[in-house]
Parts: C-alpha cells; structure tokens; sequence
C-alpha cells in the first residue's frame, strides 16, 4: 500500500535573481506535495520558472540566484538547513535530476560503465566494483537497453539520443531515489522515442514507488504520464489538479490556451491557435494578474491579486474570471 504522506512539500518557495537591471522572481510563492508512486507534470511557456524550481529543491541555484524564502522539506528533513557536504550526499541518493540533454550531463571521455559505478560507489563507498556493474547491467535492462553488458564498455558518442537519455534515466534510478526531478528530458527526441521513454518511465515509477516531478513546456506529453499537473506561469501556479480534471476541464485562461495550442486541437488547414502577447519579463511584472495583458477575459479586478478558487475537490485556480461550469 502506497504511502499518502508527502515525501517532498514545498510550500511559499522564492527564488529570486539579484542583477544589475532588478530582481528577478524566477520563482515566486510555490507550492507543492509530491507522495510516492505519483508523478507531477509542471507545465509552462520558457521562462516561466519551471527548472529554477527544480534546481532550487537540490541547492543548484547559482550566484546571483538566491532562496529567499519557503520550505523545502523531504521526508521529515529541511532541504534549506543542509550544507554543501549534505546536499551532495543526497543528490543522486535521495532525489535525482535527469537533464534536458544527456550530452551536457555525460562525460564524453569517459566510458559508460565508469560513469555509472561511480554514481553508486560516490554514494556507498562499501560496494564493490563487481557488485556495482551488476547493479548497472540491470539499470540498463529496467530502461530498455539491449545487451547492456556490452553497452557498459561504449562511450556516449557511441548511442543515439534516445540511447544516452534512457543511460541518463538509468543513472537517475541507480541508488533507488525517493524523487526523481526530470527537465524535459524528452525535449530534442522525436516522437516515438518519446513515447516509448515516457511508458519506461511511468512503469519504474509505479514498480520502484519512486515520486517524479516532470518539467516540460508540452501539456500533451504530461497529459499521458502525470496524476496531476501544475500550471505555472511568471513564476507562480496557476491551476492545479488531477490530470483528467486540467485536460478536460481547464480552468485558468492560460491553461486554456495552452490545451487550445496543442496541434492536434487545430482543424487541419486552418492556422494554428496561439496565446497573444510574449511572456512578460520578470524584472517588470505588471501588477496583479500577471497573466491579464495576454488574457481575452481580464478586466479591471485582474489588476490586484487573484484569489484562489477551488470549484472541485483538489482542482485549484489563481484567477477572477476562471471558466466555471454553469
């Protein structure tokens, strides 16, 4: 039976970049609740402040970036109370990161197999070599390489894309992580790469009770891999909620417009429907809304704060003018 109790919760996380020009709130009030087995899709337009959060949650926020405020909480531990020396331990222990692209992650002069001992042994100094190639060959089978044996001895420019990302995903799942934050990992691969990653995903997930946030900019890849999915926008949630519930029935103006974008939405030969206006830039937030001077429904109470509505159990929206079943 799969635990309820949160294994990371955030709550009023701020992540701010002090520069030249003005702060930037890259991420702006946070919240969320991740139990084990289940995986989150955090969704939103570049610059909406999706990876800052992840990098945030394992201490990887670089100078001029700083916390300035929330909880961090994992398990029963504050993330923000760990040192340098304690948050290397946990990383790729407790929480793993794939990124975006296994080539920026993977060292491209060594070969695989040392690469992957050295995740393990990094962590426990008490395993053997032999025991941690072990260890890999059956990482690499959970991901679906074939003849992982011999796989171990190339190096990364000797596999594909999806090849060196399903390594990175086995590397993630090495020493058993209770969190596994991936950032767009499926981003520079073509569609039935994809496909078959996000179902290997999913599967190990549910098979190694392991919790997963999954940041990407494609409602439509979450829409089949996420229980729940949060909306974020300039640094804030907007909606969140069970997955069905977001798809079938979005609330926020935004979200709308992002299901609305998805090709598949759009009658064929006709233009593809987009979101006005860009994002806005973070050092100069119009107040209020940050979404108003994009949205067709804002109006004059969209220039203070949004109220939270929760119209169905556990489907939550930061809007004014939400759409709302009659």
């Amino acid at each position: 039976m799969i635990s309820e109790s949160p294994v990371l919760y955030i709550e009023d996380l701020k992540t701010h970049f002090f520069t030249r020009d003005g702060v930037v709130k890259a991420v702006d009030g946070v919240n969320l609740s991740l139990t084990p087995g289940k995986i989150i899709g955090l969704v939103g337009e570049s610059g909406s402040g999706k990876s800052v959060t992840g990098f945030s949650i394992l201490g990887l926020v670089d100078h001029p970036g700083c916390i300035v405020n929330g909880i961090i909480r994992f398990k029963e531990s504050d993330l923000r109370t760990f040192s340098e020396k304690e948050l290397r331990h946990l990383r790729g222990n407790g929480i793993s990161m794939i990124f975006q692209d296994p080539m920026m992650t993977l060292n491209p002069v060594l070969r695989i197999d040392l690469q992957m001992t050295e995740a393990i042994r990094t962590h426990d100094k008490s395993v053997d070599r032999k025991t941690a190639l072990a260890r890999c060959v059956d990482a690499l089978k959970q991901v679906g390489i074939s003849e992982p044996e011999k796989r171990l001895k190339a190096y990364p420019h000797q596999f594909s894309g999806g090849m060196r990302q399903r390594v990175a995903i086995a590397i993630a799942l090495l020493n058993k992580p209770d969190v596994i934050i991936a950032d767009e990992p499926t981003t520079a691969l073509d569609v039935t790469i994809q496909s078959q990653i996000l179902c290997q995903v999913q599967k190990l997930c549910r098979e190694n009770n392991t919790a997963m946030i999954w940041i990407t900019h494609d409602l439509a890849v979450v829409a089949g891999l996420a229980d729940r999915i949060h909306v974020m926008y300039a640094g804030r949630i907007v909606e969140e909620g069970e997955t069905s519930d977001i798809i079938d029935n979005p609330l926020h103006p935004y979200t709308a417009g992002l299901i609305n974008s998805v090709p598949g939405n759009t009658h064929r030969g006709k233009p593809l429907k987009q979101i006005p206006g860009m994002t806005p830039s973070l050092l100069n937030l119009p107040g209020g809304c940050a979404f108003r001077l994009r949205c067709s429904r804002a109006d004059s109470k969209c220039e203070n704060s949004p109220p939270v509505k929760e119209p169905a159990p556990g489907h939550k929206v930061h809007c004014f003018n939400p759409y709302l079943k009659s």
